[in-house]
């Protein structure tokens, strides 16, 4: 019996079962979403095209040499986004607690439910609610903690179901690739790979400290995970409409060179803000305040992104369309709006790998040192009164951080 039951939950290729699901026709066959162009890159991919060695993130040019005859699909967002809000309304009819973890994913807190009705069954059930309902493959994990459930689900997949019986996370666990926990990333796992850990086991039986003296706070977190260990509560999900920034200078002002440059720090501290909670937008709002208090506001409904380049050419656009009256500003500011969840790269569909990688290093910089400690060249004014300077793309280290 489970005091603490979490379930998760993960559509199965999710992009790509949406895209079979509106054409009968993909089904089975090597399917591959993502920039049509040799820059762009794979979003998903069908289990018919990884058996190719295919997978995400890979670039859409290897990915054509490995699988030719591939049928490949930009990708759309919107239809991703309602299908998406299909499943989490149907988990929202019965579940007492869950969590809406990005586009394709949910936690569940089924504690208690084994008094009742029984976690195991109740989650068969809801799982076949779902593929009835929606008519997508959905794969689950269960267990007592959101970590093992989520490791869970991926030895489930695909379209399948996996109950770990309490007492039984190490045991589970001991055996699979150290690249099985979630947070390991390919650099990680080289690095443990290196040391001759390569089993789960094996690093559960690394004492604490010297993982935390080769990989910093993240050693301890590691441990944790590999004994199992994860006490992070499910949280009750809401969807946040919108993000915005504005501001309001000390003096009113003709300088559009300091305006814009504020406004494009104020697009790149959202766009991370997007990124870092997993979520995407499909509207901007420029805001401009006069002198004389009148204010106007202009949108633009784009493809749901939260890449940098995009937002802040659009955020330029709309301020010179709005900027007419050639008055003294007293208020300027801008608003993502639609927000959906959806990782950053899954929106980039004719994005290079190169450009995907430099946000991803720009954005684990940011969170180690703060937002402020880097910025694209456009965003960085002249004039003292953006408080904040920076070089290209350079990081603004404490002293003896390198």
């Amino acid at each position: 019996m489970y005091n603490r039951a979490v379930l998760h939950l993960d559509l199965d290729s999710f992009f790509v079962s949406v895209e079979c699901l509106k054409n009968s026709d993909f089904i089975g066959k090597p399917l591959l979403i993502g920039g049509s162009s040799n820059r762009g890159v794979v979003a998903s991919c069908s289990y018919e095209a990884r058996r190719f060695g295919i997978h995400s993130a890979m670039p859409m040019k290897m990915a054509r040499r490995l699988c030719p005859h591939a049928i490949i699909l930009k990708g759309d967002m919107d239809s991703y986004s309602y299908h998406s809000k299909v499943v989490t309304d149907i988990i929202a009819e019965d579940a007492p607690i869950f969590e809406k973890a990005s586009i394709d994913e949910f936690y569940l807190d089924l504690s208690g439910m084994d008094k009742y009705f029984g976690c195991l069954k109740w989650s068969v059930e809801m799982r076949k609610r779902i593929i009835d309902n929606s008519g997508l493959p959905i794969s689950f994990g269960l267990s007592v903690n959101k970590l093992v459930s989520k490791v869970g689900t991926g030895e489930g997949k695909p379209n399948g179901e996996k109950a770990v019986p309490v007492g039984e996370e190490k045991n589970f666990l001991a055996p699979l690739s150290t690249k099985k926990i979630p947070g390991v990333g390919k650099e990680m796992y080289k690095k443990l790979s290196f040391m001759g850990v390569r089993s789960i086991k094996t690093l559960s039986e690394i004492p604490q400290r010297l993982l935390e003296r080769e990989f910093g706070k993240s050693g301890r977190s590691l441990w944790n995970k590999a004994n199992a260990i994860d006490n992070s509560p499910v949280v009750p999900y809401s969807e946040k409409k919108s993000i915005s920034k504005e501001r309001t200078f000390t003096e009113d002002t003709l300088d559009l060179q300091m305006i814009k440059s504020l406004l494009m720090r104020m697009v790149e501290e959202l766009a991370f803000e997007l990124r870092d909670s997993e979520k995407l937008c499909s509207c901007i709002t420029v805001k401009i305040r006069y002198a004389d208090f009148n204010t106007y506001t202009k949108q633009k409904r784009i493809t749901y992104t939260a890449n940098d380049h995009f937002l802040i050419d659009t955020t330029k656009e709309l301020f010179n369309s709005l900027y007419e009256r050639r008055q003294l500003i007293r208020l300027v500011g801008v608003r993502f709006s639609g927000l959906v969840h959806g990782k950053y790269q899954i929106s980039l569909f004719e994005d290079s790998e190169k450009h995907i990688r430099l946000l991803q290093e720009m954005d684990q910089l940011r969170k180690r040192f703060g937002k402020d400690a880097v910025k694209l060249a456009h965003s960085i004014g002249r004039n003292h009164r953006l408080e904040h300077s920076g070089s290209l793309l350079a990081a603004k280290y404490n002293k003896g951080d390198k």
